[in-house]
Order: C-alpha cells, then structure tokens, then sequence
C-alpha cells in the first residue's frame, strides 16, 4: 500500500518538475527570458555534460564534495553529543535552549574574519562556518528525540534493570532514530549549503569558487552547467537520506 501511494507521489513529483522545466525552456526559446539573464535548461545541461566529459572542475567539484563531507560529519558527531550532554543537565539546557532558539537569526557569516584569521583562507575556515551553521541543527533534533522516548519504554528499562549504556543501546537511541535521521538530514543541508556559500568568498578552489569565477567573467554557459550540477547534487542527497530515512520508520512501524 505505501509502496503503491509513494509511486504515485514520485510521478506527480516528477510530473510538476518536467513540467516546470518544460515551461521554462519554452519561455527562454521564445525570448521572453533574453540569454544574457538565464540560459535555457537544455543549454545548461549540455554545458554541465561537458563539464563533465573535459574534467576541467574535477578538482572544485571534489574538493566541495569533500568540505561538505567533512562539514557534515563534525556537524552530526558534535550536534549529537553536544545534545546528548544537554539532556543529561536540564539546568545548563534551560540556560542554552533559548540561545538555541534564537540562533538562526544570527547571521553566522559574519564570523568568516575570525575563521579566516583561525584557520586561513582555504578548506579550514569553510568548514568551519559549515559547521556552525549546520550543528545547532543536530543538537535540536537529539534533544526532541530524546524527549520524545515513550515512559513506557523506559519504565521496562528500569524494570529489566538496564544500566545507562545498555539502556542507551537498546532503547534510547533505537526509540529517538527517526528525530536524529532528521537532525542528520538537515545537518546535511546546512552544510551543503554553507559550504558553496563559503567558496563564494574563501577559497580559491570549489564550485562555488568556480560559479564565482565564470560570473565574473561573464561565462554564463560554465556558471549556469555548474548551478545544474550543485542543484542536482543536492537533490540526489537529499532523495537518497529520504528513501533510507522512509525505510527505517517502515521498519519501525512492522516492529
């Protein structure tokens, strides 16, 4: 059954997008959009296709795929056990969570002087403003998730005994998976993004670099092949986490 309405969801998704991307190439051929603003879609992917077939952007695109990486990682490892210590001290949770609350209404970039000063103008400091944009993420959806564990479940813990890791293996976390899928999902997406806007300004390699560059130079033919590549990147990802994260609470439901 679910099987069945998730392929009727994927059509009608698919359906709006080709759609959308039909109108749009309809409008740019018409000259209603003048290439000079936007190129039109079938330009842009013969241009991300030979991107592709030259390799002249292998070196941004694996550098930015490894920022990214790498942003992600310390984003969900440190979101986690920052947010697993919080739960375990109410009083320093209730002093942080409205600091927590607020905290997308700062403008993270404008510490990039200090990481530059930090770390350099390079990987370092673009890491870095990733994963101060993407963390507080993770901590929220630990400490949901942590708050969101049946009593039950944790009265049969006590029942059986349990000590802290036991109790944290076999019931906490198991019970919290769907809210830290979550948190790692968006962690993901704030780093991505973090990463390409950071290029944009700190480094000297990346794609952002790369869209920058070509910008600048009014090649729109490898800024807009290279746009293509960063939204289809980040769609592939994100499908990806979706399906495994659609899986893991199915599963979790024939439990």
């Amino acid at each position: 059954m679910n099987r069945r309405v998730f392929s009727r969801e994927g059509w009608i998704r698919l359906g709006v997008i080709a759609a959308f991307v039909i109108a749009f190439e309809a409008f740019c051929r018409a000259g209603f959009i003048p290439r000079t603003v936007v190129l039109p879609p079938s330009d842009m992917a013969v241009s991300l296709w030979h991107i592709l077939q030259t390799g002249e952007y292998n070196k941004d695109i694996l550098s930015t795929l490894r920022n990214v990486a790498a942003s992600a990682v310390l984003s969900v490892t440190f979101g986690f056990a920052l947010g697993v210590i919080l739960h375990a001290l109410p009083r320093m949770r209730a002093t942080l969570e409205p600091l927590l609350a607020s905290y997308y209404a700062v403008p993270t970039f404008m510490f990039y002087p200090v990481f530059i000063v930090m770390f350099g103008v390079g990987s370092g400091a673009i890491i870095a403003i990733a994963v101060l944009l993407s963390v507080v993420a993770m901590i929220a959806s630990t400490l949901t998730g942590l708050d969101r564990i049946p009593r039950v479940l944790r009265k049969t813990a006590a029942i059986y005994r349990m000590g802290t890791a036991k109790r944290a293996v076999l019931i906490d976390f198991p019970a919290a998976a769907p809210y830290l899928f979550t948190g790692i999902k968006l962690a993901f997406a704030y780093a991505f993004i973090g990463v390409i806007a950071s290029e944009f300004i700190l480094s000297g390699q990346g794609i952002g670099y790369a869209i920058a560059y070509a910008y600048n130079n009014f090649d729109n033919r490898n800024m807009y092949g290279l746009m293509l590549l960063v939204i289809l990147l980040a769609t592939a990802a994100n499908t990806a986490l979706d399906t495994i994260d659609r899986r893991m609470q199915s599963r979790m439901r024939r439990q």
